[in-house]
């Protein structure tokens, strides 16, 4: 049976399997579904070929079949996670990829600054939601995130991520943990040197900067009483730098 094109998926990249490394799932093997197509524009966003519509034809249209036939062929048929990424993968029509996946055991995760619910958010087994603090140059509608955590299913584990560069940022943080007291939330140190659209493009981060910057926010946290919150590195920056399809 053919498909609309409204059924298609846009896809700028599928890799793994590798490790996960930020939010709620740090350290599971995962493959990741990256999307094509955002609604933000962060500025230090570390995907930018996945978000500019100058990179388009770079990315594919593929079905939903097509996308699961590539994870179980980067998996080897073994189930495993699949990390739903972008850009903002709100974006597009991944229901029935999902639905696909876990009739035959893989477990489906996604990260989205909560702009855009759908009824699938329900199917998933990790729904983050990343809202973006002051230094992305981008604007919180609290409606809107609010009703991204009230999609998520009864057997969905729903959290919140934060990227922290700053006092500002860590201040949002508080703000965004004040109002949602229920759901569990990640601090993350922000990147200060993403890499470039182009695939040539990869600046090396100063990890001796970001280990810092992690010291810095351990001691905000433990300082103010935060018990409640959860302190993460980006991973796989530390691990492989800003190298793409790791």
């Amino acid at each position: 049976m053919s498909r609309s094109s409204r059924d298609k998926i846009a896809v700028s990249e599928i890799f793994g399997p590798t490790v996960q490394g930020e939010g709620a799932v740090i350290g599971k093997p995962t493959v990741f579904v990256r999307t094509g197509g955002c609604d933000y524009r962060c500025r230090w966003c570390d995907s930018k070929f996945a978000v500019l519509p100058e990179y388009r034809d770079q990315w594919r249209s593929l079905s939903p079949e097509e996308v699961f036939a590539e994870v179980e062929r980067l998996s080897g048929g073994e189930p495993i996670l699949v990390t739903l990424s972008g850009g903002n993968p709100a974006i597009q029509p991944l229901g029935e990829l999902i639905r696909l996946g876990r009739e035959r055991g893989y477990t489906f995760a996604i990260e989205t600054q909560g702009t855009i619910h759908k009824d699938w958010f329900a199917a998933l087994d990790y729904l983050t939601v990343s809202p973006k603090p002051p230094s992305s140059g981008m604007r919180t509608d609290w409606s809107r995130l609010a009703r991204c955590l009230d999609a998520a299913g009864k057997d969905t584990h729903a959290s919140l991520k934060v990227v922290v560069f700053d006092d500002a940022d860590y201040e949002y943080a508080r703000e965004v943990g004040h109002s949602h007291p229920d759901v569990p939330m990640y601090l993350q140190v922000g990147n200060d040197d993403p890499p470039g659209p182009e695939p040539d493009d990869v600046t090396e981060p100063d990890n001796a900067k970001l280990l810092d910057r992690y010291e810095w926010l351990v001691e905000k946290v433990i300082s103010d009483g935060w018990n409640e919150a959860t302190m993460l590195p980006q991973l796989h920056v530390l691990l492989w730098g800003n190298k793409r399809g790791v």
